[in-house]
């Protein structure tokens, strides 16, 4: 069955690196529609909404207290958008301030979404959100920093990909201005039109001094010259190229490429980006560099590095041999830097590592140029319900580019794949679903393939690595594979009635469309004889309607007509129905495929007490004796008091 693509009409989300992850806070069903209108906007966003007064199917994270979860939000390092009274926000996060360099942004929003004001971190991130969901959404952004209001910018918050090399001298600086003073802005590098149309005052012979160069030590020449106060940005304008052996030290590439830059002046704050041919997408140490220079790994094909033969200054028919372009180093910075550019740095090695480095006339914008490392999460997301799903879950689906999955789950997902292209296929079409989403990722795509319950248990991940192991693509061998856990149904079957799982227990799925009917009527045997509690997955479908029943023939012959049985349908969905019956009474007719079985074993018990029904599964605590159960229990309280009484008093 061939995968059908979904691709919504919205614009694309705004990126929000480096201040994500960012929750949006909707206290209200009247708010909702302007707070999914703002996370759909924003790279990696989810709905916050609060449980009493908004609609959960229609969120990401639901809870309780506002206070307490607005604390742990922030506590997190979240951005916060409230699209609430700013006084909420204010009340509930002024115990937590640290500092003005030290807090996350916090933006409050009308239910309207007219007016978007950053109450913290408006240098950090925040004037800069608020201007692009204003601009994005149609409303008007509050700014209301000193520096943003009269000069039209934060001199701590330079654009995207451009780096402060002087933080000690904006606060000093601004100032100057503010009071009146002129500046000379000197544009060595970099698209610097956010500086030269801003509506600071410029003089040829101004006493601030801004430089935006790709040098290192250009605010001592300033200093130097008479400057009273320099402030020096770095544009990203420098074209990493690098090239190691398999399996280089990180060190070994680090040490070169900091040396190089060090002999030629170069500031490692105008680097844009790392970048490299596409043989070297999984290669540890240029992602290792990448990170530690804080940008982006970029890979391009052979093809399009041999594009630039002729403009290499140490081409190598060795290495065109091996790699089939003469320069692997020198081609990644010129292809990047594109024609105007040029190359200032020419490939500098050592036994196992290489690096040059190109100069841009313009910024380098990372994700317009080659392509990522492709990357793909096979995500479980539970059995249905938002609570159940893992915030790594969640964080890997708002940062995919690219959803794949069986429409049903793809629908649980809600808004938070809203303005992701979407892929899907019918249910019985897994393989497909495992290829297509492989083959997105091996493009340099972000791809979340999705799964209810936990994705390693009777689900897509096993598969994944099957094609993986079977198929042997090299384009596929380089792609970054992460699975994250879910709660798998066994898990929800079991919460929902005690502890059945309380014990040894197993799973055995009964769909013999995959497993032989004869491996699957042995390992039920056995698993009867060894007495384990068994979760039944595929108990029936619509053509196989005799194995549970043979199933429960085979466990009767090792275990009492009482046992306890756990039905559990639509885990976590509104419809959901959870039902205990004895064993000899259960009939195939009670199971449909949306239907979890859990079989006891001959220690499980059902129970009523008080109002509640309960099956459980003894682990033998009972044996430890009277005096297990007399061991004292220390609390928080006692230790208060225990340190207090050592001191003389609480002070």
């Amino acid at each position: 069955m061939a995968m059908t693509a979904q691709n919504t009409p919205n614009k694309s989300a705004l990126p929000t690196a480096p201040i994500a992850p960012i929750a949006v806070i909707c206290l209200t069903q009247r708010a909702l529609p302007t707070a999914r209108k703002i996370a759909s906007s924003l790279q990696g966003a989810s709905v916050h909404g609060l449980r009493t007064r908004v609609s959960v199917k229609d969120v990401d994270v639901a809870f309780d207290d506002t206070i307490a979860h607005l604390q742990q939000t922030f506590s997190s390092d979240h951005v916060i958008i409230g699209v609430c009274a700013s006084g909420i926000l204010i009340r509930a996060l002024a115990p937590l301030l640290a500092g003005k360099w030290q807090d996350a942004a916090v933006l409050a929003v009308d239910e309207a979404g007219d007016n978007f004001i950053p109450l913290l971190g408006g240098h950090h991130g925040g004037n800069r959100l608020a201007r692009d969901l204003a601009d994005r959404l149609g409303g008007n952004a509050a700014i209301t920093t000193p520096g943003d209001a009269m000069l039209g910018l934060a001199l701590d918050e330079p654009p995207v990909g451009w780096t402060l090399g002087t933080p000690e001298t904006v606060k000093p600086a601004t100032a100057a201005l503010l009071a009146g003073a002129s500046a000379r802005i000197e544009v060595e590098a970099g698209s610097a039109a956010w500086l030269t149309n801003s509506a600071i005052a410029q003089s040829e012979d101004g006493s601030i001094l801004i430089t935006a160069t790709a040098r290192e030590g250009a605010n001592e020449d300033a200093i130097s010259d008479g400057a009273e106060t320099a402030i020096t940005y770095h544009p990203p304008v420098l074209a990493l190229g690098v090239g190691c052996e398999r399996g280089c030290p990180a060190d070994d590439l680090y040490d070169l490429v900091m040396e190089t830059l060090a002999g030629q002046c170069l500031s490692p704050k105008a680097i844009a980006c790392v970048t490299s041919i596409d043989l070297k997408a999984d290669e540890a140490a240029v992602h290792e560099l990448a990170q530690r220079l804080g940008v982006p790994a970029r890979f391009f094909d052979a093809q399009t590095l041999e594009a630039e033969a002729d403009r290499l200054v140490t081409p190598s028919d060795v290495v065109f041999a091996e790699t089939g372009c003469h320069g692997v180093a020198e081609g990644a910075a010129l292809a990047t830097v594109g024609p105007n550019g040029k190359l200032i740095v020419p490939k500098h090695k050592t036994k196992k590592s290489t690096c040059a480095v190109a100069l841009s006339q313009d910024d380098i914008i990372p994700n317009k140029v080659g392509t990522a490392q492709g990357r793909l999460s096979i995500v479980g997301i539970g059995p249905g319900q938002i609570g159940w799903r893992s915030p790594e879950a969640t964080a890997l689906i708002g940062r995919a580019t690219d959803i794949v999955g069986y429409q049903m789950y793809l629908d649980l997902l809600g808004p938070l794949i809203d303005g992701k292209d979407c892929h899907h296929s019918d249910l019985g079409a897994e393989e497909a679903r495992a290829r297509h989403a492989l083959e997105l990722a091996a493009t340099g795509k972000d791809v979340a393939l999705i799964g209810s319950g936990d994705a390693g248990i009777y689900a897509l991940a096993t598969l994944v690595f099957e094609l993986l192991d079977r198929e042997d693509r090299a384009d596929w061998n380089r792609v970054a594979v992460q699975v994250s856990p879910g709660i798998s149904a066994l898990q929800a079957a079991a919460s929902r009635i005690g502890a059945p799982l309380g014990h040894d227990f197993c799973a055995i799925s009964l769909s013999d469309l995959l497993t032989p009917r004869e491996d699957i009527l042995r390992r039920l045997k056995s698993a009867a004889e060894g007495d384990f509690v068994i979760a039944f997955y595929n108990p029936v479908s619509k053509r196989r309607r005799d194995l549970l029943a043979k199933a429960r023939d085979i466990l009767l012959e090792h275990r009492n007509e009482d046992t306890p049985v756990v039905l559990g349908r639509q885990l976590g969905r509104p419809d959901e129905e959870i039902t205990v019956v004895p064993l000899s009474k259960l009939e195939v007719d009670m199971v449909d495929m949306l239907t979890t079985v859990l079989v006891g074993s001959s220690n499980s018990r059902h129970i009523t007490r008080g109002e509640n029904e309960w099956v459980y599964t003894p682990r033998g605590y009972a044996k430890k004796g009277p005096d297990a159960a007399k061991a004292p229990v220390h609390s928080s309280t006692d230790t208060f008091k225990n340190d207090t009484s050592k001191k003389g008093g609480a002070e």
